[in-house]
């Protein structure tokens, strides 16, 4: 039987002890890493783009960060895992912004709401689109694109890397626009649609710069015009839409969420480590090689450029009559 003096001795001993256990729970829970779900293969600018996010975020987090390849449905199996983490920061959802916004517009039941289901962490890099033509054609501007499609509107064909996305409604609205049904011929990658634009077995390619962009400068396809707001820093000599007499204006980007509920505190911390690692003039540069533009922004601002965009592309898939579901 213990004694009071005993009870009293083990009862210090056990507190003594406590200090070294609540320090060695911390330990265990700070070991485990902080997960950046990207939706889709490895591989590629997104991925790139994953990785280099994780590996500028462990020190200023004072964590290890790891990237999970989670593929499927076009993004939906990645992105609904996060949605379905436990809200502590521990999960993160790196993705393209038209697999958050466009998904809704064009799914009648995507399984996430972008808004609701998430917490916006940061805008991070923007990737630019463009109008690209075979040489064959002999185009040199979208006026004269415009004016060759009317007049052979059953040659007027585009490639394009996938439907669904936003060189896909990009064509829609050109179409709308000039007044002319183009044919659109979806490709397995923006890759092959340029293949066959070099190769004069399309007349006309709507896809990323970065995938166009090494043909341009070799003479071998034509880039009449970009889809940004502003002439791209890849192709300071090429005219934008809305400087070539169209109103069309279109780009993707990545941005970070967290699943809805993270504390704002966390929010805050993880935005603030993001926005300072993409100043940095080396991470900008690797990027930059990758066709990308680093950007970094608060919260706020990342579901102010979902809302914007929302509102921008509604109408458009709307008249197209796309859906995912058909």
């Amino acid at each position: 039987m213990l004694t009071r003096r005993s009870t009293i001795i083990s009862i210090a001993t056990a507190l003594a002890g406590l200090p070294a256990l609540s320090t060695q729970l911390v330990a265990q829970a700070t070991s485990t890493p902080v997960k950046i779900v990207f939706p889709f293969a490895a591989g590629g600018g997104g991925d790139a783009l994953s990785r280099l996010v994780a590996e500028r975020l462990a020190p200023a987090l004072n964590r290890s960060v790891i990237v999970e390849n989670r593929t499927g449905a076009d993004g939906r199996i990645g992105i609904q895992s996060v949605k379905a983490a436990a809200p502590d920061g521990d999960t993160l959802l790196l993705t393209t912004g038209p697999t958050m916004w466009l998904m809704a517009l064009v799914h009648k039941a995507p399984g996430y709401d972008p808004f609701k289901d998430f917490e916006p962490v940061s805008h991070l890099a923007a990737f630019e689109f463009c109008i690209a033509v075979a040489n064959t054609t002999g185009l040199t501007s979208v006026k004269a694109l415009a004016d060759w499609a009317r007049a052979n509107p059953d040659k007027a064909t585009y490639g394009l890397p996938g439907v669904g996305t936003i060189p896909h409604f990009t064509g829609v609205a050109f179409s709308m626009l000039i007044g002319v049904d183009m044919r659109r011929l979806p490709y397995r990658g923006g890759a092959l649609a340029m293949n066959d634009l070099v190769a004069g077995q399309i007349p006309i390619s709507i896809g990323t710069v970065a995938d166009a962009l090494q043909q341009h400068r070799a003479g071998t396809i034509r880039i009449l015009a970009t889809t940004s707001k502003t002439r791209s820093p890849f192709l300071p000599d090429v005219p934008t839409m809305i400087e070539s007499g169209y109103n069309l204006e279109g780009e993707a980007w990545y941005g970070l969420w967290a699943p809805a509920g993270t504390p704002a505190a966390t929010v805050s911390r993880i935005s603030a480590a993001v926005a300072e690692a993409l100043k940095d003039d080396s991470v900008r540069k690797r990027l930059e090689g990758l066709g990308l533009i680093p950007s970094g922004s608060t919260p706020a601002h990342l579901t102010e450029i979902m809302r914007n965009n929302t509102a921008r592309w509604s109408g458009i898939v709307t008249e197209s009559g796309y859906t995912i579901d058909k």
